[in-house]
């Protein structure tokens, strides 16, 4: 069953275990091994929410809005769509029937790749942790990198460090990424796009769990 609602209003699409979907302009995700506590097994349905947005100042509330709602964020991604323009397209799904809230998500978009290891490690301090990144065209600041954090609500907070990657030079990549490695991080997500200081470049994030 496909309910299609108006532009700017979330997709809700609730799909029978046994049918294969697929999100146009999407990079189709395995679907999640989901526990007893909010989360689905072999044999039941899942709902799907679709959020769109041009405007990145608005994902974080429809997200959460989504969530108080059962549904968990599943992938993201930034481009030109058919009617939108450049918008942040973010897939969240839940067990059919699902309605008890315990996720909570934030969203950090910047054009200056400096800022967004401050941001990142703020936010990991407040308990979200890293589920996703895209870069995007905004009508204005130009592009961003867009990272999507969550919080479970549920489960034990770890203390997580963070460590971005960014620069022009695959080959400076390389060295600060086996760097990284060296200090315990491990890559989490990546991506390519314009920034306001660096020009074209590639935005590596990684992560630790901090030692007790």
């Amino acid at each position: 069953m496909i309910e299609r609602v108006t532009r700017r209003q979330t997709v809700t699409i609730a799909i029978r275990a046994g049918v294969a979907a697929c999100i146009v302009g999407l990079a189709t995700a395995s679907l999640p091994a989901w526990d007893s506590a909010g989360q689905t097994g072999s044999g039941v349905g899942i709902d799907y929410h679709v959020v769109a947005t041009s405007k990145t100042s608005t994902m974080q509330k429809e997200l959460n809005d989504a969530a108080e709602m059962g549904f968990r964020f599943d992938t993201v991604m930034g481009g030109e769509t058919a009617f939108g323009g450049n918008e942040v397209v973010v897939v969240m799904s839940r067990a059919s029937g699902t309605k008890a809230s315990r996720f909570g998500y934030r969203l950090l978009a910047t054009s200056k790749t400096s800022t967004m290891q401050k941001e990142l490690q703020d936010a990991a301090d407040a308990g979200f942790q890293y589920r996703g990144q895209t870069v995007f065209n905004t009508a204005f600041g130009g592009d961003e990198v867009v990272c999507i954090l969550e919080r479970d609500g549920a489960a034990a907070q770890e203390r997580v460090d963070y460590r971005l990657v960014a620069t022009s030079k695959t080959g400076t990549l390389q060295k600060e990424l086996v760097q990284a490695g060296a200090g315990g991080y491990q890559i989490v997500g990546m991506t390519v796009g314009k920034t306001a200081l660096g020009g074209s470049e590639l935005v590596a994030i990684t992560r630790r769990v901090r030692a007790q």
